[in-house]
């Protein structure tokens, strides 16, 4: 009843637009499928040129985008089918145009907002452990909270590579920034792009590459998409935080710590201005107007929640502790009311128990006690 009064063979199905669509979509999906597979996407097959550009974040992310001739086959075949006869009740298109449609409109919407940001580069720095550093100038309409995360892409190393990257500055800072550790070939080609904009250290000492406005070379390109929220975005609603980062993985909380920092500073300079536009009692001292008082007792309040926020910080190299060795500097100076208290944890040391594990912890207590810093870390740290 389908196929007419001759039956066709296994190999004419196989053949036909139906057959030949199938098995398109296996085959691409079979693709997608090994590429993203762990080993191929961290790069842990080694493979000989030039198959080794089957491996990497670059081979799994362009794979993915079969699902485009997938889709595209998916519909030929569905129209093509031989189990319905009647075009009007083929219906394949109506379960795919919902998802294409929201996926177009995604793709549509963010390729116009990167234009929207226009970022300049203001300083580059590359810290042991592969990290780069990167501050870029903030767009007037780029409104963020801490936690959240934005993409970027670099046309230098990919123009349709978008990654996401924690904000690791605040919102009240006129800049932002991000961390980005050399995981992966699109972040090991982007550290290369920048490393050749900084310059070396004077004298040829050894030292960290750094990179600002008033570099000679010229920056790379780069465009930002955002911001995009996260649950860590949440935390001024709570009155503890327990912030628990390892290694490059605390980027988000720094953007957090240094957000409690700004806002207890606000605070503290709201309370000193209204403390000093008060009249003082007495009938031989100054007073104030009454729309000045009336103008100060009916601005709102800054409602501050949080009381205590607890950072632990565990990474195993030694060097990483200069990722954020500024800003954990300045946390502990400006934090009078003792709101943060930081942990810092290096795995990599010794045992709990062996002697020598011992001996640092003296030479720590004795070293915090003298100049109140962490003996490893170099880090102004509050136990």
């Amino acid at each position: 009843m389908y196929f007419g009064e001759t039956k066709p063979t296994y190999l004419a199905l196989v053949r036909g637009v139906e057959g030949v669509t199938g098995v398109i979509m296996v085959v691409c999906m079979l693709i997608a499928f090994t590429l993203a597979t762990r080993w191929f996407r961290r790069s842990l097959v080694k493979l000989p040129k030039p198959f080794d550009k089957l491996t990497g974040f670059n081979a799994f992310w362009y794979s993915h985008h079969l699902f485009i001739i997938v889709y595209i086959s998916l519909v030929i075949h569905g129209e093509r089918l031989y189990l319905i006869l009647d075009w009007y009740k083929r219906t394949t298109w109506m379960y795919l145009a919902v998802p294409v449609g929201l996926y177009v409109g995604e793709r549509t919407l963010r390729f116009f907002r990167s234009g929207s940001y226009s970022v300049r580069i203001l300083k580059v720095a590359i810290y042991p452990g592969n990290v780069l550093t990167l501050q870029m100038s903030k767009p007037p309409t780029f409104r963020y909270k801490s936690g959240q995360y934005m993409f970027v892409q670099c046309p230098a190393v990919s123009p349709f590579e978008w990654h996401p990257f924690s904000i690791t500055s605040a919102p009240g800072d006129d800049f932002l920034s991000i961390h980005v550790r050399q995981l992966g070939d699109w972040t090991r080609e982007l550290k290369r792009v920048f490393s050749a904009a900084c310059e070396p250290p004077m004298n040829g000492k050894s030292g960290l590459l750094r990179a600002d406005e008033n570099t000679k070379k010229t920056f790379p390109k780069l465009l930002i998409d955002g911001p995009y929220g996260s649950p860590a975005q949440d935390y001024s609603k709570y009155d503890v935080l327990l912030l628990v980062g390892l290694g490059i993985g605390a980027t988000p909380f720094i953007s957090i710590l240094k957000d409690l920092i700004n806002n207890i500073i606000k605070m503290e300079e709201e309370d000193e201005a209204s403390t000093d536009l008060y009249p003082p009692i007495g009938p031989s001292k100054a007073s104030v107007d009454l729309d000045t008082l009336m103008r100060i007792t009916s601005k709102p309040k800054r409602v501050f929640k949080t009381t205590n926020a607890y950072f632990y910080w565990v990474t195993r190299e030694q060097g990483s502790f200069d990722w954020f060795k500024g800003i954990m500097n300045e946390i502990a100076e400006l934090d009078q009311r003792n709101i943060i208290e930081m942990h810092n944890y290096l795995t990599s040391v010794y045992e709990e128990g062996d002697a020598r594990s011992a001996l640092i912890t003296m030479l720590q207590a004795l070293n915090h006690a003298k100049n109140g810093v962490d003996v490893d870390t170099f880090c102004k740290t509050k136990f």
